[in-house]
């Protein structure tokens, strides 16, 4: 359904996988994977269901099968040069749609990004789907108060990565910010529970559920 297309990022060229649904518009941001099909995939049920869907390769081309490689792509991506992408992802978007709003869903690492962005863009960023994620990066910790997007995020009962104990508490700091936040803990999942090239995570009740939330979060607020 979708096509590669390239964007500006701050003085270069960035590039992702574009699914044009005809209507607003909504960044997918990866794993610690990297451009994988799965996120592809999401991008294109997002166009099914009406939105503009762009998944930045934040990699540039990288991507990995093994938890080390990941790790280690994760661990070494440039952070300035991520946000210079996602931010240009949001002009693209913006430019593409015609519309100033843009939703933001990321998953794992993504997920991490996703809340980043928020804040880095709030004169965009409207609404926020942060999967599993957490900001790994103990530099990149963000203005949490210029945050201006609706925050639902999805996150895993067993997971050591991004935990239920540090999903209520980052609930918790936004609230108290006067952000509107809401952190939803799927009982049972483990991280990467929406993820269904990983059957030995993936949770397809949870997943549908979750799904549902994240479309009707973005039909109410883009």
């Amino acid at each position: 359904m979708g096509e590669i297309v390239s964007f500006k990022s701050n003085g270069s060229m960035g590039s992702g996988y574009l699914a044009d649904g005809g209507g607003p518009g909504v960044i997918v941001i990866q794993e610690w994977w990297g451009l994988v099909p799965h996120i592809k995939a999401v991008a294109d049920r997002f166009a099914a269901e009406g939105f503009t869907a762009l998944a930045p390769d934040l990699y540039r081309g990288e991507a990995a099968s093994e938890p080390d490689e990941a790790g280690k792509l994760m661990m070494g991506l440039a952070l300035d040069r991520a946000g210079k992408d996602l931010s240009g992802s949001v002009d693209f978007l913006q430019e593409r749609t015609g519309k100033k709003k843009v939703g933001v869903v990321g998953y794992c690492m993504g997920g991490g990004l996703t809340l980043t962005l928020a804040c880095q863009r709030p004169d965009a960023v409207a609404a926020a789907a942060p999967f599993y994620g957490v900001i790994p990066w103990p530099e990149a910790q963000p203005n949490w108060n210029a945050m201006m997007a609706v925050v639902e995020g999805h996150y895993a009962e067993n997971d050591a990565f991004a935990s239920p104990e540090a999903a209520r508490a980052l609930e918790a700091d936004l609230r108290a910010r006067g952000k509107t936040a809401t952190f939803r803990i799927y009982p049972g999942t483990h991280h990467a529970f929406f993820n269904d090239d990983r059957p030995d995570v993936y949770d397809s009740a949870a997943a549908a559920i979750a799904w549902s939330r994240v479309l009707a979060l973005f039909r109410a607020n883009l």
